[in-house]
């Protein structure tokens, strides 16, 4: 089964840009976990599950023995320079697609088409709808215009889909209903005042402004994505479960609601794929950041989700080995659970196979339109 499933290409239906120079060990270590830093003195990033299954499967990628040395794998990656660095990790994800959320970008990193070229796959962008928000608030645009300017920014972007941020800002208690006109004037109004008196850029933290920025993408056609649950320190997971946004996911019904990453609250996403017709999920961000565990958290997300409705994504940032992680480790794990199905008697090796295509790169095909 792992075979087989190391024999289709993946659609990476959620994941994000890599640096395109060489970063040190400290900013190595950092970009390896999601905390604000890599811990405190004595505390390393490569004694955790990722720090592990990066020493146990990429340093063969880059022609070292796995379980390398940091040091060595450090000094090995600098030796090659982060152009073949990427161009390797990015070729082993065995990648048919990407879908790339632009949105984040604290530094300079690769985007779309420089990600597409190193995998030698097709490469789709996914819009950030804050980002857009954020954008026509700090371009002039006033209050008044500025659900029509929104409106016709999220429609007029040509992205495969648009990502929602709300778990990060204002939670995932989001109502069903579409706000008003006057609703998104008067927040918006909120939004750029705030900005001015605080002399920063507008950052979009109310629920009314989230809400209608899915009404958005809803009327453009668009799957939306939404993260949920783990994530960096800015979210607050007690308002990242998607058991709050059911209101909104039932008024979303028929377009396509795409719960990212999920973890802890994977069985809680799962129930949602199975009793909502629009909702679909994946494991990404979690996959390669659980490392040897990974297969339980796959095995956990399968139980009730529709295997029709379970996507692919790495989540993976900054560093291009992320990418590999994921995929390596999303085959392994979906190979151990579906093998295990087969020697059970649950399903026919060919209904395992069928099944490996559909969460590999089928459900995302049919989703997405491509």
């Amino acid at each position: 089964m792992l075979e087989y499933l190391e024999s289709l290409p993946l659609v990476d239906h959620h994941c994000h840009g890599v640096l395109g120079r060489d970063p040190g060990r400290a900013e190595f270590a950092e970009m390896l976990t999601e905390a604000e830093t890599a811990g405190p003195p004595g505390v390393s990033m490569f004694d955790t599950q990722v720090g592990f299954a990066l020493r146990r499967w990429c340093p063969p990628v880059l022609g070292l023995d796995a379980h390398a040395e940091p040091d060595d794998y450090l000094a090995r990656r600098a030796e090659l320079g982060a152009a073949e660095v990427n161009r390797r990790f990015l070729a082993a994800a065995g990648l048919d697609a990407l879908y790339v959320d632009t949105g984040y970008g604290p530094q300079a990193i690769l985007g779309p088409a420089d990600l597409g070229r190193l995998a030698g796959a097709e490469a789709r962008e996914i819009v950030r709808l804050e980002t857009v928000a954020e954008r026509a608030a700090a371009g002039g645009v006033d209050a008044a215009r500025f659900a029509d300017e929104v409106r016709a920014r999220v429609a007029g972007h040509g992205a495969a889909g648009a990502k929602s941020i709300a778990a990060y800002r204002a939670g995932l208690e989001l109502s069903g209903r579409r706000p008003s006109d006057a609703q998104v004037a008067g927040a918006a109004g909120r939004l750029m005042r705030a900005a001015e008196a605080a002399g920063t850029p507008p950052r979009v933290c109310d629920e009314v402004l989230h809400r209608f920025l899915v009404w958005c993408a809803v009327d453009a056609g668009l799957p939306v994505q939404f993260h949920v649950g783990y994530g960096d320190v800015d979210a607050d997971l007690r308002r990242g479960d998607p058991l709050l946004l059911i209101e909104l996911l039932r008024a979303m019904d028929p377009a396509p609601a795409m719960l990212l990453h999920n973890y802890p609250f994977h069985r809680h996403a799962g129930y949602l794929a199975q009793v909502l017709p629009n909702v679909y999920v994946d494991a990404g961000l979690a996959t390669h950041n659980l490392g040897h565990r990974s297969p339980a958290l796959i095995a956990e997300l399968l139980e009730l989700a529709p295997f029709g409705k379970v996507l692919y994504s790495s989540d993976a940032f900054g560093l291009a080995e992320l990418y590999h992680l994921g995929a390596l480790l999303f085959r392994h794990g979906l190979a151990g659970f579906l093998a295990g199905g087969v020697e059970d008697g649950a399903w026919t090796p060919g209904d395992a196979e069928r099944v490996a295509r559909m969460i590999a790169s089928g459900n995302a095909r049919r989703v997405y339109g491509r």
